[in-house]
């Protein structure tokens, strides 16, 4: 075949050309253009946007609080939808109320949105399966209210804008020995949840060291998340005759409890924590709730910074209504986030992520907040009751 006969004059060519070239200089190299022809060295370039992603329950057990704190997020939104000069593209993907699924949209936010931080999450589960993935990638997130110590502990990306179940459970272990005069308290928790886990735990404990008297813990039963029979568990507990009972579960569990306990006959102090302000408690609970004390992050008759005031006013503008505890927490998860990219002055993650640590004395409507060495909000706690079916303010409490 003709190929056949050209096939070695070819080679014979291509030898030749290959020592020509062998034998001539080589040509410096292209150099990579200096950073000052797209940027001053060291700077970035400026994006069209930047991604900022919330990963929120907007639907199952945990809607409530979920759509809570959107309000909140949405107004800070609303109010700084720039930074550094940058539009902010919000993007917020539903986490379901389920790990797996928040595992899965924190992964959404960063893999497919690239997110540069991300707000959230309300419940301190979904924030721990959240946060591992974070973490994983060098993702700086700022959470709203997850409590539970463990959402921050190990992590150097994960922050929150709210204080931990250690304080809280001596905060309200405090209330109840040294306001209320209780010596007995039994604890019924909501084992499924990390967050009432650990509540119990600290409440525990803070207790027997206030008093000096672990018999004190005269009983201490446990539910799971979507129970709506707690007969058991009220039988053990009004058999042991406490004077409170301390069942920090999240509002709908809470509510049934409450009715179910006073219809046995229950009359002492039912006590909480912050997971039990939505609405929901009350409407569930009626009667039943009223007088229910539990501690929280804010009450809009509580003002706990300069930042307080003015957020209020323009919540009631914006929805109408007075905001919750998980609304001022979204919105103050959302400032701290701008606020630490701004004073980063980049969108780098981890420059954030460090100026999220370095943290003090910010001003959020929740009160003054400096990060500690785990990442999490030192601030003060508010306590209230239910009173005449609404949530009443009582008291501020500091670190």
């Amino acid at each position: 075949m003709p190929t056949k006969k050209l096939f070695v004059p070819l080679l014979v060519i291509g030898l030749i050309a290959s020592l020509v070239t062998a034998c001539q200089p080589t040509p410096a190299a292209k150099e990579t253009p200096a950073p000052a022809e797209t940027a001053a060295a060291g700077e970035e370039t400026t994006p069209e946007e930047v991604v900022i992603g919330v990963y929120e329950p907007l639907t199952g057990a945990f809607a409530a609080g979920g759509e809570f704190t959107m309000q909140g997020v949405n107004l800070a939104y609303k109010q700084k939808p720039k930074v550094l000069g940058v539009p902010i593209k919000l993007v917020v993907v539903d986490n379901r109320s389920d790990k797996a699924e928040a595992a899965t949209a924190m992964a959404r936010l960063i893999n497919q949105e690239g997110a540069i931080a991300v707000v959230g999450s309300y419940g301190s589960s979904l924030s721990m399966a959240g946060g591992e993935v974070a973490e994983k990638a060098g993702i700086p997130v700022m959470g709203c209210s997850p409590t539970n110590p463990l959402v921050t502990q190990g992590k150097d990306y994960y922050f929150r804008a709210c204080f931990i179940d250690p304080f809280q459970g001596r905060v309200m272990a405090k209330y109840a020995v040294e306001e209320l005069g209780v010596k007995k308290v039994a604890i019924i928790q909501d084992v499924a949840q990390d967050y009432s886990v650990g509540l119990a735990a600290f409440f525990r404990k803070a207790f027997i060291e206030l008093t000096g008297d672990a018999s004190g813990i005269v009983s201490f039963t446990s539910y799971q998340t979507g129970d709506q029979d707690f007969t058991a568990q009220l039988g053990a507990t009004l058999a042991a005759k406490p004077d409170a009972i301390f069942a920090p579960g999240y509002f709908a569990e809470a509510a049934l409890l409450a009715k179910q306990a006073r219809e046995l006959g229950f009359k002492g102090p039912i006590l909480g924590g912050d997971a039990y302000e939505a609405p929901e408690l009350i409407e569930i609970g009626g009667d039943a709730v009223e007088g229910i004390i539990f501690s929280t992050h804010y009450h809009p008759d509580a003002e706990l910074s300069p930042a307080s005031k003015p957020f209020v006013e323009a919540f009631e503008a914006e929805y109408g209504e007075r905001p919750s505890a998980f609304a001022a927490l979204g919105y103050d998860a959302y400032m701290l986030t701008i606020d630490a990219i701004e004073r980063a002055n980049s969108f780098d993650p981890a420059a954030i992520r460090d100026a999220m640590a370095a943290t003090k004395n910010f001003p959020g409507v929740t009160g003054t907040i400096s990060m500690d060495e785990n990442g999490d909000a030192v601030k003060t706690a508010v306590i209230l009751t239910v009173e005449n079916g609404k949530f009443k303010y009582l008291t501020t409490v500091s670190p």
